[in-house]
C-alpha cells in the first residue's frame, strides 16, 4: 500500500466547499467545470441527489474499456464517492462511483460516466491541502493517483 500525507486540517491549509447541481444538468461535467474553476488539485468528494438518466460504467480489463450500464428512468443517487485529482493533462481528473436505488428497492452501482440531474444533485467538497496526480497506466488501460 502507498500513502502520502495530505498535511494538516485546518482552514489555513484546505477549502470545503458545498456545491448543488441543478435539475437538468450534466452531473460529471458540472462537477469537472467547478473543480477547474475553483483550480482544486485534489480533494475527495461526497453526493447524494437524484438523476432522469445516467450512465454507469464496469471496467472490463480484457478488452481495457468501460462497459456501460444505461439507466434510462428516474433513480435516487443513494451514495456517490470519489476524488479529483490533476490529470495527465493538468486539468482535474474526476474518480466518482454511484449507487443508483429505484421505486422497487433495487440498485445498480458502478463508476460515474454521466447523469442528467432532476431534481438536484448535492455534493460536499474537501480539499486536500496537498494536491495529487492521476496518471495513465498503459499496462492496465486507466489512470489512477500516483504517489
Amino acid at each position: 500500500m502507498k500513502s502520502k500525507d495530505l498535511g494538516d486540517t485546518n482552514p489555513w491549509s484546505e477549502r470545503n466547499w458545498v456545491a448543488v447541481v441543478a435539475d437538468g444538468d450534466e452531473a460529471f461535467q458540472a462537477i469537472t467545470r467547478f473543480a477547474e474553476d475553483k483550480r482544486i488539485a485534489g480533494a475527495s468528494l461526497t453526493a447524494i441527489g437524484a438523476f432522469s438518466s445516467a450512465t454507469l460504467g464496469f471496467f472490463d480489463f480484457t478488452t481495457r474499456r468501460y462497459k456501460e450500464i444505461v439507466v434510462d428512468r428516474q433513480a435516487e443517487v443513494l451514495s456517490a464517492i470519489g476524488d479529483i485529482a490533476t490529470g495527465d493533462d493538468g486539468h482535474a481528473s474526476l474518480h466518482l462511483h454511484v449507487v443508483l436505488g429505484f421505486e422497487d428497492g433495487s440498485t445498480k452501482g458502478g463508476h460515474f460516466i454521466s447523469g442528467i440531474v432532476h431534481p438536484t444533485f448535492e455534493i460536499v467538497i474537501r480539499e486536500s491541502a496537498t494536491g495529487f496526480r492521476r496518471r495513465k497506466h498503459d499496462d492496465l488501460g486507466i489512470a489512477l493517483i500516483d504517489l
